[in-house]
């Protein structure tokens, strides 16, 4: 059965925003949420691990979520800003680890 067209997004740039953020952004949320909880965590080895099964389970929940709003420019906002958020984190995390 086809989808009802009345619930479908006809503008093209609603589409490539859901899409671009959800496949794009996802990905970038995804991974600098691993690199900061390998940062800020004790056990870093066992998140390393675990990562490759993981980021691709949060990938694919990221992907899916743009299409659940109205405004694919606000999920692309809302993820610019977790972008930024775990991006600080991983970086002043980073920045007072010991070299050795």
């Amino acid at each position: 059965m086809p989808a009802n067209p009345k619930h479908l997004t006809k503008s093209f740039s609603q589409q490539f925003a859901k899409i671009s953020a959800g496949v794009i952004g996802g990905y970038l949320l995804a991974a600098l949420l691993h690199m900061s909880l390998v940062v800020w965590l004790p056990f870093s080895k066992e998140i390393l691990v675990t990562s490759t099964i993981t980021l691709f389970l949060l990938w694919c929940l990221f992907a899916i979520l743009p299409f659940l709003f109205k405004n694919g420019w606000r999920a692309w906002g809302y993820y610019f800003v977790g972008i930024i958020i775990l991006f600080v984190c991983f970086y002043l995390g980073d920045a007072y680890k010991p070299i050795f």
